[in-house]
């Protein structure tokens, strides 16, 4: 593990904004930066801004380094499941990838009743409904139980600034351009890569409890995953081992994913409205040091921290002018 020491020096080198204009078009997302070339090519600038509840929050040491390694690790160890965008990884924290046009549509695949968002799927539960974007659910089910199956459960892509949407098949057919065949084709590449993942995770003391994928189209016409994988962002990871002593006391699983994040802010009260709480150092850093557990019990290699300065360092890999963050 790195240690403590090295996380709380990366605290004053975060990357939270870039700006590359010699990549081409910049579209910022909550979390990467990408960079458009014109060519059929991409760079996904991983930054270390964390987002929860739909909102960006700040910025945690070390974690766009972190994503970007085990996003490229993912990529390839499912490569014989489904086709990705990936190209290289030119820097720690850059990806190079195949332009795609994303489907607009996130594929979220859940195999537990668990959640402390409004969309949730045990928020719902909790508040008595029993069919969840067109699964129905059994009755009888505790927080933090597994579900019968995993299930697909597609989001909306809201704006920046706005808020995703769980919704069913034929909703979400009915709001967007996409075709039923594209959802489907896209649902089962999700699924697949969640039987993989939690393979995988198994076999490494871990639970995959729920995930979620961006699938675009390449130019030849073929759905890739795009975006990244079972990362700490985009899933959530509990520890098998102390799972079933923890469900029957009624407590919520040891996990290292965002949700250390999401569940410290709701305990200050916010829950994606309002003013941002500040994030404390210790907790930031605590959250890096999950993070990165994550990364090296999935991998099982260790995590090696580049402490350069990311805009400097970053600059250099993609041959561009000197320049310091500003």
């Amino acid at each position: 593990m790195v240690a403590e020491e090295t996380l709380r020096l990366a605290l004053g080198r975060t990357l939270d904004h870039t700006s590359f204009p010699w990549l081409g078009a910049r579209y910022e997302g909550k979390v990467r930066d990408c960079y458009t070339t014109g060519d059929g090519r991409r760079y996904l600038v991983v930054t270390d801004r964390v987002s929860a509840f739909d909102r960006v929050l700040g910025t945690l040491p070390l974690k766009g380094q972190i994503l970007n390694g085990l996003a490229a690790f993912w990529f390839e160890q499912t490569r014989d499941v489904a086709p990705s965008h990936l190209l290289s990884r030119p820097d720690p924290s850059v990806m190079e990838a195949l332009e795609c046009a994303p489907l607009p549509v996130e594929m979220v695949v859940r195999a537990y009743l668990t959640g402390v968002t409004s969309t949730s799927i045990w928020t719902h539960y909790a508040a008595g409904a029993r069919v969840f974007c067109g699964h129905r659910l059994p009755e009888g089910l505790r927080k933090n139980e597994p579900l019968p199956a995993p299930i697909v459960t597609p989001s909306t892509k809201a704006a920046k600034g706005g808020h995703d949407v769980s919704v069913s098949r034929e909703e979400l057919l009915a709001e967007t351009t996409l075709s039923a065949s594209d959802f489907d084709e896209a649902a089962a590449m999700a699924l697949a890569l969640f039987e993989a993942g939690s393979r995988w995770c198994a076999a490494r003391g871990l639970i995959l409890a729920d995930t979620k994928y961006e699938i675009g189209r390449d130019a030849a016409g073929r759905l890739r995953v795009i975006d990244e994988i079972h990362t700490p962002d985009s899933s959530r990871f509990w520890f098998l081992e102390s799972y079933e002593g923890r469900l029957s006391r009624g407590e919520e699983p040891e996990s290292f994913d965002k949700e250390y994040v999401r569940r410290w802010l709701a305990a200050q009260g916010f829950k994606g409205d309002g003013p941002i709480p500040v994030i404390p150092d210790e907790i930031r850093v605590e959250a890096s040091r999950r993070y990165i557990e994550a990364y090296e019990r999935i991998t099982g290699a260790d995590f090696v921290p580049d402490l350069e300065d990311p805009v400097a360092r970053i600059t250099r890999a993609l041959g561009g002018e000197p320049q310091t963050q500003t």
